[in-house]
């Protein structure tokens, strides 16, 4: 079963495309967490958060014992723009590093550009999110 790592943004509809590919950045998230340290930046991880929505695609998926999702704590939602520091610092270190995370280079490179590209969105627009994950 694969991971992939997504953007969800408070609210309904934000007025902008938020799709994000993020099937090499789950792939790559214990590397990506060790040099978010080196850049002492927070790892993406830590904006990872659950909402009603997220669970009901949980359920969709296949999740049959619901009773786990009882005790989880209440959504949280970060500015755009400390995810943006996350995203940009490690754009910035593996696109001057393109041996860093060898054939994954190019992948985690696209899929950070998409981060980027939403969580600048987002912030212009006011807009807070979390990162969510999905398994296929």
């Amino acid at each position: 079963m694969a991971a992939s790592f997504y953007i969800v943004v408070e609210g309904e509809d934000p007025g902008f495309d938020i799709f994000v590919d993020g099937n090499a950045l789950a792939r790559n998230e214990d590397a990506l967490e060790r040099l978010a340290g080196r850049l002492n930046v927070r790892p993406l991880l830590e904006y990872f958060s659950v909402d009603k929505d997220s669970m009901a695609v949980l359920v969709e998926q296949g999740v049959e014992d619901t009773e786990w999702m009882r005790p989880l704590p209440k959504s949280q939602w970060f500015d755009a723009s400390d995810g943006l520091l996350t995203v940009t610092a490690l754009i910035g270190f593996i696109a001057s590093a393109p041996a860093a995370l060898g054939s994954e280079t190019q992948p985690v490179l696209k899929e950070l550009s998409q981060y980027q590209r939403v969580l600048r969105k987002a912030a212009l627009c006011g807009v807070r999110w979390h990162l969510a994950v999905s398994w296929r």
